[in-house]
This record gives C-alpha cells, sequence and structure tokens, in this order.
C-alpha cells in the first residue's frame, strides 16, 4: 500500500483513501508516523472545533444540527467522535455515528469515531492525529466531540480553536455544575434543551456565572451563552453564526497560530509518551526488563532501560 498516493486520493475527495489513512493512524507504527509528518507540512488552515459538557446534553445530536447549518453556509466538515474505550476490544464504545447518520452519504461530510484508548484527559494520539489528517486533506471546519466526563476531560483545551461547552437544565446543583472544570474553559457557553421549563433558571446562572467572572475571558473574548433545542432545531444557526465570529476574531487578533502550535505541542507530547510506552510494553513482554533487572541493580538497570529505549526510537525514526 503506497501512503502517498492514498493521501493524494484523500486530498482529491476519496472518502475511501482517507478512511485507509485513518486507519493506519489508529495504532502507532512506521507508517503512521510518516504519514503524520506530511499531514503536520501541509496542514495548519482548517478551524477546529471543540465539543464538550456534561454526559447527556445532547451533544452528538446538536453536532448533526451543526453539519446541517455549516453545510449551508458551504462548509466541508469532518467529525471526530472521542468514544469511551471498551475495556475489552479497546475500541470505540458508543458509536454516536448512528445519531449523525443523515449527513455520512454528503461528499463534503466524513465522520469518524475514536476510542480515547485509556487516555485520562480523553484526547489520544490518534484522534490527534486524524484532527491532523482532516486539516491536510482540506477540511474547512473540524468539529472534535470529547467524552465530557468532568474535571480531567480538559485536552480538549489543548487542541480547539473554538471551544463549545454543553450543558442543560435540571442537571442538579447549578452553581457546583459551573464550577466544574469544563465550565471554565469555553469560548461558547451552549444551554441545550433550553425548551425545558427549568432552562429559565439555568440560564440566569450561567449569565451571573459570566458577569461575575466564573466564566473566564481568554485572549480578550467575552465568552457567549446561547439557548438551543437541537431536537426541535432551536438556536442552531445562532451557534454556527457565533463559532463564525469567534473564529474571525482568533484570525484578527493573532490568536490562530498560537491556538495551531498549541495543539501540535500537546500532540508532540502524546507521540513521546506512545513511543516510550509502546516499546517499555515490548520490552516487559519479550523478558528483556526481567533479564536486565537480573544483572544489574535498579539504577545501573533503570539507564540500560532508556538507552535501549532511544535505541528502538531511533530504529524507527531511520525506517
Amino acid at each position: 500500500m503506497n501512503i502517498y498516493k492514498l493521501f493524494d486520493d484523500a486530498k482529491r475527495g476519496s472518502k475511501r483513501s482517507l478512511g485507509r489513512l485513518l486507519s493506519i493512524l489508529e495504532s502507532p507504527s512506521n507508517e503512521s508516523f510518516r504519514l503524520l509528518k506530511e499531514f503536520v507540512k501541509h496542514g495548519g488552515k482548517s478551524h477546529v472545533i471543540g465539543i464538550t459538557g456534561i454526559p447527556g446534553s445532547g451533544k452528538s445530536t446538536l453536532i448533526s444540527k451543526m453539519i446541517s447549518a455549516m453545510r449551508r453556509k458551504g462548509y466541508s466538515i469532518a467529525i471526530v467522535a472521542i468514544d469511551p474505550t471498551s475495556p475489552y476490544s479497546q475500541g470505540a464504545l458508543l458509536g454516536d455515528r448512528l445519531r449523525m447518520q443523515e449527513h455520512s452519504t454528503d461528499p463534503k461530510v466524513f465522520i469518524r469515531s475514536v476510542s480515547t484508548r485509556g487516555v485520562k484527559g480523553g484526547l489520544s494520539l490518534a484522534a490527534l492525529s486524524m484532527i491532523e489528517a482532516f486539516d491536510a486533506v482540506g477540511y474547512d471546519k473540524i468539529i472534535v466531540e470529547s467524552v465530557g466526563v468532568g474535571q480531567a476531560d480538559i485536552d480538549i483545551m489543548n487542541t480547539a480553536h473554538t471551544l463549545l461547552v454543553i450543558t442543560m437544565p435540571g442537571v442538579g446543583d447549578e452553581i457546583q455544575a459551573l464550577k466544574a472544570g469544563i465550565m471554565e474553559i469555553g469560548d461558547v457557553y451552549v444551554l441545550n434543551k433550553s425548551d425545558k421549563p427549568e432552562a429559565a433558571k439555568t440560564f440566569e446562572y450561567l449569565k451571573f456565572a459570566l458577569e461575575t467572572g466564573e466564566l473566564e475571558i481568554k485572549h480578550g473574548w467575552t465568552p457567549r451563552i446561547v439557548k438551543t433545542s437541537a431536537i426541535m432545531g432551536m438556536g442552531i444557526d445562532q451557534v454556527v453564526s457565533i463559532i463564525d465570529e469567534h473564529y474571525n476574531y482568533i484570525r484578527e487578533n493573532s490568536i490562530f497560530m498560537d491556538k495551531l502550535r498549541d495543539r501540535r505541542l500537546f500532540m508532540l507530547k502524546l507521540l513521546v509518551e506512545s513511543l516510550f510506552l509502546d516499546n517499555l510494553d515490548d520490552m516487559y513482554r519479550s523478558g528483556e526488563i526481567e533479564e536486565l533487572f537480573k544483572a544489574n541493580d535498579y539504577y545501573t538497570s533503570s539507564i540500560k532501560i532508556i538507552e535501549l529505549l532511544l535505541k528502538k526510537i531511533r530504529k524507527i525514526d531511520n525506517s
């Protein structure tokens, strides 16, 4: 399989070739690292939109409606749906693509689910690599749907140009919900399911949090609060308009490239971790580490393990 030909075909619009490239990226290998180099070289133009928030707040349904609104504006859209990892298969568990199935035949929309693979913050190296792939083949908007599990789930902040936090009415103590980690990082706060009677109360809490500084102003941008009902199609166009407004803001204020740099630095961190940990696992399974500890003291063994890991990584790079 010629990965460079697949890349060329994907840039020309072949979904089949793009799907094969994404499959290669799901497992670290010489091919995936070579591809990543190419993607970084050709990318850097797409607008990455992160979506996180309270589980059950209707993120996937909202995204489906947003896709329709963005397509009406002529944008090509890629979606990376992050799902919790199955403890048995290590694959994506929820399959959020089912909620977006109506867009599957659109040639300008590509939807891919990817598992967290146990990564605490919610974004794996595979997910970051897929964002780079979509960027390199020329998608205008890349939507990343995060797991949304609480304070640990803020890796999306290091990945997205524009970050939406989705909440909903009736989540219990609204003040405590606002103090959770993911309620402090948004550029846009979306109160979904706002057709419910208790929505007015939650909206007032959000407004109060913005006025008192609980919702942080970042890079001079004051967060926006929008009421939506994804099922009823209410407020979707307003959300998309605010996303475009934020995109123009970060472009005009030279923030776009800073956020791209942050994403790639974060990916570099995950890449280094992956290279070391995967090779360390191989050394455990092969018995190399046990042999080193039999022959040396702990300190000497540790140094030798690091030397061996570096040799293995150089071998990957040279190949």
